[in-house]
């Protein structure tokens, strides 16, 4: 539609860490890397400001076409008449996120701070080091049991995990599997109403067999790394454009 505003992405095929662009100010350039550094060959401290500064760009991006989303479906909620088109958009969302009814789809399509989804990015691929990471933009070690979707092979036993054209698939994804999964119903309750990571990392705990001590993890990553200052950080409005 004539006057619609739509985010311009740019791709950077990096040749050398240098090229990662620093999170100078709160306004994020939406840049997605590919050809992914291990990190791991980075002094520590630099790895973890470059690996901050690779992901949240495209945490950015994922979130805001996921609330583009969910924006759509309020739209269509309060709509007289749908089209065609407009039920089986409503549709694909209701079975994406596996949802009871509009209320319920609403609130499985809401995103979470981006202080959490950095932590567990962090733990899930060793601050980008793991090998699904950087040759498959899989952030978050997701599996694949499809063997007609993109994917990799996991050191033996016929395990796979899936792979991303870019990083903010991957979040997609992850966002998705928090949105839909059984597990994270106490989480998607609370991230209804609340902001609050000390609130909702509890919520997180079926992530991991390891239970508590993965929250533990996840709240001492945020903390001794200042991770909660990215939750304002938003896409630098100069990468809007008229469509």
């Amino acid at each position: 539609m004539e006057g619609t505003r739509v985010l311009k992405t740019e791709y950077v095929e990096l040749a050398s860490p240098e090229q990662i662009v620093a999170l100078e100010d709160t306004l994020v350039r939406p840049v997605l890397y590919q050809n992914l550094p291990n990190y791991a060959d980075l002094p520590v401290e630099d790895s973890k400001q470059k690996f901050i500064a690779t992901i949240l760009p495209a945490i950015l991006i994922a979130r805001y076409h996921l609330e583009n989303e969910r924006d759509s479906i309020k739209l269509l909620l309060i709509k007289k008449k749908w089209t065609t088109q407009d039920s089986l958009y409503y549709q694909k969302q209701f079975e994406r996120y596996k949802a009871k009814d509009a209320e319920n789809l609403l609130l499985r399509m809401k995103t979470h701070p981006n202080s959490i989804t950095i932590a567990q990015a962090a733990v899930e691929s060793g601050w980008g080091s793991s090998r699904f990471f950087r040759e498959a933009n899989n952030l978050f070690g997701i599996w694949s049991y499809r063997s007609d979707e993109q994917r990799i092979a996991a050191d033996g036993n016929n395990v796979y995990l899936r792979k991303y054209n870019d990083v903010s698939q991957s979040i997609e994804d992850y966002f998705v599997t928090i949105g839909r999964a059984r597990p994270y119903r106490s989480f998607r309750k609370t991230n209804a109403n609340s902001d609050n990571i000390d609130e909702l990392l509890p919520h997180l705990k079926p992530y991991s067999e390891r239970g508590m001590d993965y929250v533990y993890q996840l709240k001492t990553i945020i903390r001794q790394n200042n991770l909660t200052q990215y939750d304002n950080y938003q896409i630098d409005p100069q990468y809007f454009v008229e469509k």
